[in-house]
């Protein structure tokens, strides 16, 4: 399976070492966000993750952090843009960012990292000839550390409307669009960049642009090669997404509403304080991202590509005593050495009995 990480929040930049313990101990939980009280729990071993997409605007942090992801298949969908405080409030300036982007390249590739200039927000302010001249700039100081840039026009989601129309952002027609494209592709063939569009529906093809996927099957297969795996696994569409989007099934550990970044045109966040009152609940050893198990209102599944299965909760009582101690969970980690043949049918099962088990004493 592939894990998505995050489109819902930046976790790189500000939840880095809550994915660091879910990779340690093996495993993490989400909540479904069209029906909170479920919650699903998946294997983060690396036999059980064919790749992981990291989704940031700052990964500074998180760079030393990638010595954890040796044995794992991954790359970034790095976002950098041309906008300053007043939109983009808690990014830090573009040199800082494109000094981590470049660091970054440097230590795992450019083809790894895959530059996206999105979402592009036409104002009075900032005209298409704005935008061609940043876009411009910042090819000069990328095109060495990336092979692939995506772009798409801004969406005018509910949840962003309000803030884009108090900066006159404009909602432009098929055909503007269309030349906005032509423009950018245009400059980006200068600077021997592949570009792509994100779910957008313009013929980009005549312009010859592509049509992104940005969760990418084939380029993880091709990844997976590089790093010497022999294998041949088939990623179907994923339905969930938009109809234009071209990303295949993957799995998200994030959660809406706690993206500190703030944003103009963010979509993941209904309101500040929401986003306040979640991250009130952050502990980086809880299996789910600012959030704790409700046992009395909770369903518990764990995961697989295409299937679930539930947890009955009265399995805790099958535990024995004895493989508890007081005060600590007792999770198997990386560090301990924990043995590739846990990984049988039920492994996740156990973490999760586990996981409930320390809850009831703790109570």
């Amino acid at each position: 399976m592939i894990i998505s990480a995050s489109r819902r929040t930046d976790i790189p930049a500000l939840y880095g070492d809550w994915f660091i313990n879910r990779i340690k101990e093996g495993f993490a939980m989400y909540r479904n966000p069209m029906r909170p009280t479920q919650v699903f729990a998946v294997s983060l071993l690396p036999e059980d993750v064919d790749a992981i997409v990291f989704w940031t605007k700052n990964p500074r942090k998180f760079i030393d952090k990638l010595r954890y992801f040796e044995e794992y298949v991954y790359y970034f969908q790095f976002t950098v843009t041309p906008y300053g405080q007043d939109i983009e409030p808690n990014i830090p300036s573009k040199d800082e960012v494109i000094q981590t982007f470049q660091e970054l390249s440097s230590m795992i590739g450019k083809k790894r990292v895959i530059w996206r200039y999105d979402p592009i927000i036409v104002t009075n302010r900032m005209s298409f000839g704005y935008h061609k001249e940043k876009f411009e700039e910042l090819c000069e100081r990328l095109s060495p550390y990336t092979q692939k840039c995506i772009v798409s026009y801004v969406d005018f989601y509910s949840k962003a409307e309000g803030e884009l129309n108090k900066i006159n952002a404009k909602n432009l027609s098929a055909e503007e669009l269309y030349n906005l494209f032509a423009a950018i592709g245009s400059i980006g063939k200068k600077y021997n960049l592949s570009i792509e569009t994100c779910a957008e529906d313009v013929p980009v093809e005549q312009l010859g642009l592509k049509k992104a996927h940005c969760i990418d099957g084939e380029f993880i297969k091709e990844l997976r090669k590089d790093k010497g795996f022999d294998d041949n696994i088939e990623y179907m569409k994923d339905n969930n997404q938009r109809k234009a989007c071209g990303c295949v099934q993957s799995i998200d550990l994030g959660i809406y509403n706690t993206c500190k970044h703030f944003c103009t045109y963010c979509y993941a966040n209904f309101s500040r304080s929401s986003v306040i009152k979640n991250i009130q609940k952050y502990d980086i050893n809880s299996p789910l991202l600012c959030s704790f198990l409700d046992l009395e209102k909770d369903e518990i599944r764990t995961k697989k590509v295409k299937s679930s299965k539930k947890l009955e909760k009265e399995a805790v009582r099958d535990i024995n005593e004895d493989n508890f101690k007081s005060g600590q969970l007792s999770f198997c980690s990386f560090d301990e050495g924990c043995s590739r043949e846990e990984n049988s049918e039920g492994w996740i099962e156990k973490r999760i009995i586990e996981y409930i088990k320390e809850i009831i004493q703790r109570a």
